[in-house]
């Protein structure tokens, strides 16, 4: 999948039912969003991701595409280094099955990127970068990786899912300072919890069975918090006390939410989790375990896992070089 069809998984959180009105600003021709190894992001790019977003969602959403197209250019950047290489003809080969695609959809081929906002260059430029990553992704990915990464994370696989609430503190990633805030007022919050869950505690019946207690203490605890993420949270969910329902283990949170989420126990709280958008707090108040399943029956799977998470050790080794310089426009 492409590159800049990717940001609407990046987007998802900010454009579900609420889609900009009107016709689209058009494109900020000229300018530069961000600047990384000298390579710029040119503000064309950001526009063309919030062009289904929300007006209101536009500043948040903002922040998470402009990061995003940094760690496009990070990795791209990387590949470069390594000097992996892509043949003009496999992209060609891209380029007719993407307009074979959509002559199979029905759609006008000039009209699409019309709408994409995207250049017939600037699209085999994305075509290229995708494919050459997908080919060092298949260099690294071999059996004994992808087999040593199913058997360690059996939950990923296996269709296990989580019940959850949160609360989000939200704060910029380059702003150091709002985060430092924000990253306190979530344990406080937390602090707060916790006093007034050990209070709940002292409360229950001492005449009643163990298993009652607790199934009380547990609606105690989910109480106090649903309470807090209506008087806290910045997320939407905040209308339902956090409530979040159920997810996988992947696909449907990001990954560092989705770790923590799964490492807990039932009615366990998580620390701070920290996102580009601030901070959140976990409640996991449900745990579904999955059925086993067979490697090779999941092998594609295991593969995009993979997959995701070399990207992101990518994205780490680039960021954490010193050599790395990345200046985003104000």
């Amino acid at each position: 999948m492409l590159r800049i069809v990717g940001l609407t998984t990046v987007l998802a959180a900010f454009t579900a039912g609420a889609f900009a009105q009107g016709p689209p600003a058009a494109p900020a021709k000229g300018k530069t969003a961000a600047v990384v190894n000298g390579k710029e992001i040119p503000e064309a790019a950001v526009d063309r991701a919030l062009k289904p977003v929300a007006k209101e969602n536009k500043t948040k959403a903002r922040v998470e595409i402009v990061n995003y197209l940094i760690e496009n250019a990070l990795v791209d950047h990387y590949l470069e280094l390594l000097k992996v290489t892509v043949e003009p003809k496999e992209v060609e080969a891209g380029f007719a099955s993407f307009k074979k695609d959509i002559a199979e959809a029905r759609q006008d081929y000039a009209k699409v990127l019309e709408k994409m906002q995207i250049t017939e260059a600037e699209l085999k430029v994305e075509i290229h970068n995708q494919l050459r990553w997908e080919k060092f992704v298949a260099q690294q990915g071999t059996e004994e990786k992808l087999r040593k990464l199913f058997d360690a994370s059996p939950e990923i696989f296996d269709g296990s899912t989580v019940k959850a609430r949160h609360i989000l503190i939200t704060a910029d990633a380059g702003d150091e300072k709002a985060r430092a805030a924000a990253l306190k007022k979530v344990q406080e919050i937390k602090s707060g919890l916790e006093k007034q869950v050990a209070t709940a505690a002292t409360l229950l019946p001492a005449d009643e069975d163990n298993l009652t207690k607790q199934q009380k203490l547990n609606k105690a605890i989910e109480d106090l918090f649903a309470a807090a993420a209506k008087e806290h949270s910045a997320c939407p969910s905040k209308r339902d006390g956090g409530d979040l329902g159920e997810f996988p283990r992947m696909g449907m949170m990001v990954e560092a939410f989705a770790k923590a989420a799964f490492a807990l126990k039932p009615y366990q709280m998580s620390e701070p989790v920290a996102a580009p958008y601030g901070y959140h707090l976990i409640l996991v108040t449900a745990r579904k375990s999955g059925e086993p399943v067979k490697f090779e029956l999941v092998r594609n799977a295991v593969a995009e896992v993979y997959g995701a998470r070399l990207r992101e050790a990518v994205i780490e080794k680039m960021k954490a070089d010193p050599n790395t310089k990345i200046e985003v426009m104000k």
